[in-house]
């Protein structure tokens, strides 16, 4: 377990490729499973890791940038919301309506606050569940950890570029990226350390796991009644609007975020027996009270 804390922070000094930080950063939450008996902490612990593990993994394809670069799909998202659009990518239509060059205004600020929040919702949400539906946890940790990491190996196999970065080279007409002009003018000197220490790799486009995950929780919500449900889908419409007008996301970006988290929602129940069997096994080695 303190292999795989470890590896993700040390992989730059060691020069660790990245088949050898997968073989040892992703055992982690099961070692951990297998060093400490079931309590609420240790579950919320082995979310914890494999959220590490899957975080390393985002970040490595920006090792290197000229070979990411190279593999830099550019033009794809941009013709899929163009039909979309009929005939106008959405992020356009939407900046051209609803926005004035560089103007922030209530607008700007609120959505790009959302934005941010997104930070919290996924996690903030099986914290939730933990503490209040502790028996609906682990499901709804392994359907969140799914989606993490069925759209990072997207992200590696399909590196894509955003709205802002396609509109500042060129490919498209020119879209502002308000979320970073609202966050320069609201954190003032404070934004580029807050900004750099959550930042990963910028070609993570395709699928929008801003909006898949946000489609997850408002799913695991859904477990708990109708008003939890109401509160995540607001959340998550809120967010995927908000998405495309900022400049961060193609339409098309938050369509596959929808239908990769749908999937797995969907699959699930076809694959929990397999799933269940794995985890009785590895719950008989756990340590036990007593």
């Amino acid at each position: 377990m303190a292999v795989g804390v470890a590896t993700p922070l040390v992989r730059h000094r060691l020069r660790l490729r990245p088949v050898a930080v997968s073989a040892l950063s992703w055992p982690a939450p099961a070692a951990l499973a297998l060093a400490a008996r079931r309590t609420p902490v240790r579950d919320a612990a082995i979310y914890g890791l494999q959220m590490w593990a899957y975080f390393a993994h985002f970040d490595m394809p920006d090792d290197d940038p000229e070979a990411l670069l190279q593999r830099l799909k550019v033009e794809y998202p941009i013709r899929c919301d163009r039909v979309i659009g009929l005939g106008t990518c959405p992020t356009t239509r939407l900046q051209r309506l609803l926005g004035r060059e560089d103007h922030v205004g209530a607008l700007e600020y609120a959505l790009s606050a959302v934005h941010w929040s997104w930070f919290l919702v996924p996690h903030g949400t099986l914290a939730y569940m933990l503490v209040r539906h502790r028996d609906k946890f682990p499901r709804s940790a392994v359907l969140m950890s799914a989606c993490f990491d069925l759209g990072c190996v997207v992200y590696w196999l399909v590196p894509t570029a955003p709205p802002w970065y396609a509109g500042s080279n060129g490919q498209m007409p020119p879209v502002r990226r308000i979320m970073a002009e609202a966050g320069e003018r609201f954190w003032r000197r404070l934004w580029h350390p807050l900004y750099h220490s959550l930042q990963g790799n910028p070609f993570a486009a395709m699928p929008s796991l801003h909006f898949g995950t946000s489609v997850m929780a408002a799913r695991i919500l859904s477990q708990v009644g109708r008003g939890h449900a109401a509160a995540g889908w607001a959340y998550a419409l809120t967010l995927g609007f908000g998405l495309v007008y900022l400049g961060e996301h193609y339409l098309i970006d938050l369509l596959a975020g929808l239908a990769l988290a749908e999937a797995i929602w969907r699959v699930a129940p076809r694959a929990e027996l397999a799933i269940r069997m794995i985890a009785g096994a590895v719950q008989r080695l756990e340590p036990r009270a007593g």
